[in-house]
């Protein structure tokens, strides 16, 4: 979930909380687009000198609410290769309780940005592919995050890969291998619902792969607006039961801790 300061969301952490109230959560997390080095897409993230502000804001509603609904406090930050002292420092910065990594450039494209959207053209849509995930296992493979969301976010516009590529397949079991070695959660995302793609993220294929392997789901919604929150929850449950996943990720104070699925 995410506030204001990124630029491209609305409603406060209260309304946030309020609509996970009113839907029976118990427990929501707030990861905000993590300020990044100067120069690196700022019209999608907070600066840096607000994120002292954006936590004094999720600690005091997470606060005012204790009786009612826990808050976890977290970032969404961004990787891609030599950003890791950045991050690191950053994630000293503060008690967090979850990290989620994710990655929106492939070198110095924007992939998921609407803005961008006619540098598609002329793509190698199977190379865009490989190198994708060839970035998310190294996402993973940094271990400086807990979740690594959306993790095939290169569908968001609908552009897919020959049928059947080895290519493709191949890099989506290397990043899915980098993830389980590297004791990460995977993020199940309805966010792809709500794109052109009209799909969850990541494909069914990759969750059934994921599940295989053992590695741990978190839910996210990825909501930038209030009437967002735990938007689609009963599609991602429903789709990780038939990939024979029981339980997801809660993180407290960067430990995780697996609770069962209960309605789907």
């Amino acid at each position: 979930m995410h506030t204001p300061r990124c630029n491209h969301a609305s409603g406060s952490v209260l309304d946030y909380a309020q609509s996970a109230l009113a839907q029976g959560m118990r427990e929501i997390g707030i990861s905000d687009h993590a300020p990044m080095p100067a120069g690196y897409d700022p019209e999608w993230r907070m600066r840096r000198e607000e994120l002292a502000d954006y936590c004094s804001e999720v600690e005091q509603v997470a606060g005012q609410l204790r009786s009612e609904l826990t808050i976890r406090l977290a970032l969404e930050a961004d990787f891609y290769p030599g950003a890791e002292p950045w991050l690191r420092e950053l994630s000293a910065a503060h008690d967090w309780d979850y990290w989620i990594g994710s990655v929106h450039y492939v070198g110095d494209w924007g992939f998921d940005n609407p803005d961008l959207l006619h540098q598609w053209h002329g793509r190698e849509i199977e190379q865009a592919y490989c190198d994708y995930f060839a970035l998310v296992a190294a996402s993973a493979e940094s271990r400086l995050f807990e979740i690594i969301g959306h993790p095939d976010l290169i569908k968001k516009f609908g552009h897919r890969p020959p049928a059947g590529s080895r290519k493709v397949a191949q890099a989506e079991m290397a990043m899915l291998e980098a993830v389980r070695d590297a004791g990460c959660a995977l993020e199940i995302s309805s966010a792809g619902l709500r794109k052109p793609v009209g799909e969850i993220y990541p494909h069914a294929r990759i969750i059934a792969e994921a599940a295989k392997l053992g590695i741990p789901f978190a839910y996210g919604s990825d909501a930038h607006a209030p009437q967002e929150v735990g938007h689609a929850m009963h599609s991602c449950q429903t789709l990780l039961a038939a990939c024979g996943v029981r339980d997801v990720a809660s993180f407290c104070q960067r430990q995780r801790n697996m609770l069962p699925i209960v309605a789907f």
